[in-house]
């Protein structure tokens, strides 16, 4: 006999049932989306048959589909022993059409380029990289699932609690009875991350078990589930103002929004709230507000604790390029470590769709005369130049219209800088700034708005810029040395240091290198006496920590005419990351990070630029801009930057906070950890207590204090972690914002994972206010 036990078989009218059921979950979750009756999301249903891709001689068939709930897609083997695999539909970071990962361009001819397209997922997880049998199916599989990403991300907070609720009762009820016994509802608690004892357990079944059958249906579900989502502080702040027949009327709330909120909120404000987000129509019809109403309102991205006005472009992008901080990137074609992780054209787009303004390309001679980027000396994999060119190229403005750098480390002979700057010549065309703009030589930076849509070289130079207006005076090759090399490194390896040698550089390359001239720092009076605005240097972490805490005002008067890009130490061999934020209290603008690494500090980074629109490019407070400027970040005498606040934060409770094991025992201890950012006087942090085995809906009602001397230059985090008396706490998730971005009052913190992403559903309930300090 088989050690193989198959499935009972079903009998007809329970195949008949069941599948009833699945299309009643489907036609649910299609209605919730408003997608009823929609082709492309019917062809994700039923799905189909796609070659997967792995090398050039591994390319197997796989079955594809769009699961009941909407949200998860199923993907299974054709072998006689089939296995099956599953991947949220939110894990998709992008669906691209072609042959433009590198897998597909390495293991595919150039004839299936119609019929292929890649999933892109969050994080470090590899692509799905597949054929299709026909163009026509390869653009339905990419325009499908671009319609179920959109799909999701465009439900309101609340309907995503409601979607995934329902998805955990569904996975609760074991019999598909569409009723729950005890025994189910305690799996369903578990599922949505929240551990009870028995007695409670009973207590609540018994209190919504109205027919005293011994399990819930109908509307005793429905009441378990408004007992559940039940929100006490929103009752007590909605019953403080509801005082129109236990409504709120737009004065009501015009009340709430000016004392609670401290905004400056009129009746037209209020009416155009209740007109959006109010879901009774008989209540909207009398202009009244329900409690449902003002909730979906205070979810609602222009009621969150991030200024609306932030997060478009509002800061003055006219100011010379230098003033701003810059979201830059180090060996941005690394996806892992500095040794031995793979390089790929990916690490660019994923970097760029993050708002990264400089990428970094270090260039060696590769193999048929075409230029390679890697990581010299060390076992990382490769990518052609040009592949890496023409990535930039695509993604370099989806997420910002404003300039990009290309950071150049070369190490590549003559004639192969003579392809590079072909391939960026040819690839980038009129967007690539090849002489300074307008007339004559230039005194200062042009703008970011003034360079929207360009590509500036950053990159050694043959001569100066002047030359360019002076023909006569040019000057013959000059010794160059890597950026690396640029900064006295004395660790360097013994191969690095045998690279120091005369390297020729090709006019054409070094003809592109406008604005961004690479230079070697001799100190800060030598750079002000000898080098032009346009000439930059880079300083490895450690020694511009060093100059940002013993010469920050020198540091500071030197960022306000120049560029100074920072980048990691190279024993940073794990892509570890520095904190960026004394580099920009000294001013530096190009402070480079390991994008590919979640982390503390790319958290940081990433709220840094979180504001005006995730341009990457934000505006240095005006003290950091003045050639007069006093202000030094380590002593803080007075002055303008001197501006002392009161920070004051409750963080009052959580909600669906995601549970970190797939384990069905596993549930989170939720804690609150609150940190400020900023000048020395200004680093600080708080934490609540644990709440033992309550993720879906723990309290705290904690009241913290932070005294804030430099409020342009400090950051917020808010960071929820899993209490482990045993072990260090496990981190679930963040979110960081720059002070003068905050909003009073009471406020929802959406949460983002380790990669960044926004957890769908989960968030913080803060009440927050900012006072002139005594």
């Amino acid at each position: 006999m088989s050690c193989l036990q198959s499935r009972p078989k079903l009998s007809r009218s329970e195949e008949l049932l069941r599948y009833a059921k699945s299309q009643e979950e489907i036609q649910m979750n299609l209605k919730l989306l408003g997608l009823e009756n929609d082709r492309d999301l019917q062809f994700l249903l039923q799905g189909g048959d796609l070659l997967k891709v792995r090398s050039s001689s591994w390319k197997k068939t796989r079955y594809f589909r769009l699961m009941e709930d909407c949200k998860t897609m199923f993907r299974e083997s054709k072998r006689a022993f089939k296995t099956s695999k599953t991947f949220l539909v939110d894990e998709i970071s992008a669906v691209r059409m072609g042959r433009q990962s590198d897998g597909l361009r390495k293991n595919t001819e150039e004839n299936v380029e119609s019929r292929c397209f890649s999933i892109m997922f969050k994080g470090r997880r590899k692509n799905l990289d597949l054929i299709a049998s026909s163009e026509d199916e390869a653009r339905q599989w990419v325009d499908s699932l671009q319609k179920i990403r959109s799909s999701l991300n465009n439900l309101s907070t609340q309907a995503k609690t409601e979607h995934w609720i329902f998805s955990c009762l569904r996975k609760s009820d074991k019999n598909k009875d569409d009723k729950l016994s005890l025994s189910e509802l305690k799996n369903f608690m578990h599922l949505i991350n929240i551990e009870v004892d028995d007695d409670y357990a009973e207590m609540l079944f018994e209190k919504c078990d109205k027919s005293n059958s011994g399990y819930l249906a109908g509307e005793e579900i429905k009441h378990f589930y408004e007992l559940l989502t039940h929100r006490e502080e929103i009752d007590v702040i909605y019953g403080e103002y509801a005082k129109t027949s236990g409504f709120m009327s737009p004065q009501n709330l015009v009340d709430f929004l000016k004392k609670e909120q401290r905004e400056d909120a009129t009746l037209t404000d209020a009416h155009n709230i209740i007109q959006k987000h109010e879901p009774d129509e008989n209540a909207k019809e009398k202009k009244l507000l329900s409690k449902d109403g003002f909730l979906m309102y205070m979810h609602h991205p222009e009621a969150l604790v991030l200024n609306p006005d932030h997060r478009e472009v509002y800061q003055d992008m006219d100011q010379p390029l230098n003033h701003y901080f810059i979201s830059s990137s180090h060996n941005t074609y690394l996806m892992e470590d500095q040794l031995q992780g793979p390089s790929s054209t990916e690490a660019y787009v994923r970097a760029l769709l993050k708002g990264c303004r400089c990428v970094e390309l270090d260039c060696w001679d590769g193999s048929e005369g075409e230029p390679e980027i890697y990581h010299g000396y060390t076992l990382t994999s490769k990518i052609l130049f040009k592949d890496a060119i023409k990535a930039i190229k695509e993604y370099a403005f989806k997420t910002s219209d404003y300039p990009v750098i290309l950071s150049l480390e070369n190490h590549c002979s003559v004639e192969q800088q003579e392809v590079m700057a072909h391939h960026m010549s040819s690839i980038l065309g009129s967007a690539l700034v090849t002489s300074p703009l307008g007339d004559g030589m230039p005194k200062c930076f042009p703008s970011p708005e003034e360079l929207k849509g360009k590509f500036l070289i950053k990159g050694k130079r043959l001569n100066k810029l002047e030359a360019t207006f002076a023909p006569d005076n040019t000057e013959d090759d000059e010794e160059d040395v890597t950026e690396e090399e640029e900064s006295d490194d004395e660790d360097q390896d013994q191969e690095k240091k045998k690279e120091k040698k005369k390297l020729k550089l090709a006019k054409a390359l070094s003809d592109m290198v406008v604005y961004c001239k690479s230079v070697h720092f001799h100190g800060f009076e030598d750079a002000r006496q000898h080098l032009s605005f346009y000439e930059m240097s880079s300083f490895k972490e450690n020694k511009a920590l060093e100059l940002a805490a013993e010469s920050a005002n020198a540091y500071i008067h030197h960022n306000v005419e120049k560029l100074s890009r920072i980048y990691p130490a190279g024993s940073r061999t794990n892509s570890s990351n520095y904190s960026p934020v004394p580099l920009w209290s000294a001013g530096c603008q190009v402070v480079a990070l390991n994008f590919q690494t979640t982390c503390t500090d790319m958290d940081v980074n990433q709220g840094r630029f979180l504001i005006n629109g995730k341009s990457g490019y934000v505006l240095k407070p005006a003290y950091m801009r003045d050639p007069a400027s006093e202000f030094d970040p380590v002593t803080l005498t007075r002055g303008d930057w001197l501006q002392h606040k009161t920070l004051h934060i409750m963080v009052i409770s959580g909600q669906q906070l995601p549970k970190l094991s797939k384990k069905k025992s596993s549930i989170v201890d939720p804690l609150v950890r609150v940190e400020v950012y900023g000048v020395p006087d200004d680093n600080a942090e708080e934490k609540t207590s644990a709440i033992d085995n309550n993720g879906f809906n723990p309290e705290w009602n904690k009241n913290m204090e932070f005294n804030v001397h430099v409020p342009e230059l400090a950051l917020v985090r808010f960071t929820v972690e899993d209490h482990d008396s045993a072990t260090s706490n496990e981190f679930v998730g963040q979110y960081t914002v720059p002070f003068n971005s905050l909003r009073m009052g009471y406020r929802h913190v959406p949460l983002l994972n380790k990669n960044g992403d926004v957890l769908p559903s989960a968030g913080l309930f803060v009440y927050i206010m900012v006072t002139d300090a005594n």
